[in-house]
């Protein structure tokens, strides 16, 4: 506005003065209003992974560690138990608590200083254990220390597997921002095309011819057996519950195993080393186990595709490595359990099964076994189980598995996070 005289310019000056300050105010109040809006759109509480914008990786307690002072990392997601962080609200800001280990994300020694080590901590409430969330976009947000004001960040902004995390000043930089996802809305393990109509189970077949092994087999590429039955002898020729046995067929990574009936004794069976493919194998009479899995990578993938197994004093399928197992298009009878994930193996691992249009008959003890506290998950569809009129065979069954000792039952049935199944994927024939 143009003023005529000092006069007007002085109640200009009065009135731009004015004007300064009611727009301070609402400066303020918008800014307050901004601010309130940030909380609100905070993530409610719940269980999340946190995956860094820089990378696509996840915040991770390493090695599923339980002990105070692990620093924490980022890893391929895998909606394990050290990856799903536990958001609660703590006094203006919320806590991080790893759901393996009940402890919480917290900057070591609480020091308010640049390049400090995020660490798992047992819970206190302390100012380093809390903090605030300043949302960048969507569920994408700034995770800051309430102690110091600092960024939750991967350190020198790597992208690598296994890359540690500390705080640091907050600026732009993008392994400074981490997305909130919502436990169990990521796969955890490779998807599978969904099953067929079950109908009946396939005929046991009958064996071209049969041949003694006095010491394992050794498999590597393709071995395409044409239904020629295997069976134990001298060293091999037992088949007891002796947990040393050697294994009658031993697959190297990568291996398939195809058209291969194991007679009795089968010894320890099959040794899959890594990533290996058993496709229409049978076993007669199952050792001390059918198949164990072998290998600590989280991405081995193995898949048993058709086959059978009867008489299985106690485990078909023993998952003691990392990664995933696929079973679809088989059928077991007269068993303990059609998987076991390792209950107690000194090393373990989040371990993943998927089973698919299979054919279950009683007497048998349970279907899958997991140990939800390492992560593990089971998915299963088009199961059918035959002559169980007392429902006796548990489908999914959890436990708390342990390193040393014996693993203790947590309980049964279908969840959302580990047993991953619907009662109208399980149809029973009486």
């Amino acid at each position: 506005m143009r003023t005529r005289n000092q006069h007007a310019r002085r109640r200009g000056g009065r009135a731009a003065a004015s004007f300064v300050a009611i727009a301070s105010l609402v400066l303020a109040g918008l800014t307050a209003l901004f601010a309130t809006g940030s909380a609100t759109a905070a993530p409610a509480a719940g269980s999340y992974s946190l995956s860094n914008a820089a990378s696509g990786l996840c915040l991770e307690v390493p090695g599923a560690g339980t002990s105070d002072g692990v620093q924490l990392a980022q890893r391929s997601c895998s909606g394990a138990a050290h990856q799903t962080w536990q958001l609660k609200s703590s006094g203006s800001g919320y806590t991080l608590t790893a759901a393996h280990s009940a402890k919480c994300a917290g900057v070591r020694g609480a020091s308010t200083s640049a390049g400090k080590a995020v660490e798992q901590q047992s819970c206190t409430g302390g100012a380093g254990q809390v903090w605030t969330l300043t949302q960048v976009s969507g569920s994408t947000y700034q995770v800051v220390n309430a102690n110091g004001g600092k960024c939750l960040n991967v350190k020198d902004g790597s992208t690598a597997a296994g890359a540690l995390v500390q705080q640091n000043s907050c600026d732009s930089v993008t392994s400074k921002r981490w997305t909130f996802t919502a436990a169990g809305s990521t796969p955890t393990d490779p998807p599978t095309d969904p099953p067929t109509d079950p109908g009946s189970a396939p005929a046991w077949p009958t064996a071209t011819s049969s041949q003694a092994v006095t010491s394992t087999m050794k498999v590597s590429g393709t071995y395409d057996g044409s239904l020629k039955r295997f069976y134990g002898s001298g060293d091999l020729g037992s088949d007891g519950q002796d947990e040393d046995q050697p294994a009658l067929i031993e697959l190297a990574d990568g291996a398939t195993l195809q058209n291969v009936i194991l007679g009795s004794p089968a010894a320890d069976g099959v040794h899959c080393l890594g990533a290996c493919t058993l496709k229409n194998v049978w076993w007669e009479d199952v050792g001390e186990d059918a198949a164990t899995f072998l290998g600590g990578s989280s991405s081995l993938v193995r898949t048993i595709d058709g086959g059978g197994a009867k008489l299985a004093d106690d485990k078909v399928f023993q998952h003691n490595g990392g990664g995933t197992l696929i079973i679809k298009n088989f059928q077991v009878s007269d068993f303990g359990k059609l998987y076991r994930s390792c209950g107690n193996c000194s090393t373990q691992y989040g371990r993943h099964v998927q089973v698919q249009n299979v054919w279950i008959t009683a007497p048998g003890d349970g279907l899958v076994g997991i140990n939800p506290n390492y992560g593990d998950t089971a998915r299963l569809s088009g199961v059918t189980i035959y002559d169980d009129g007392d429902r006796d065979i548990d489908v999914c069954t959890k436990y708390k598995g342990v390193t040393s000792g014996e693993p203790s039952k947590t309980g049964t049935g279908p969840d959302s996070t580990n047993c991953l199944y619907a009662t109208s994927d399980i149809t029973y024939v009486d």
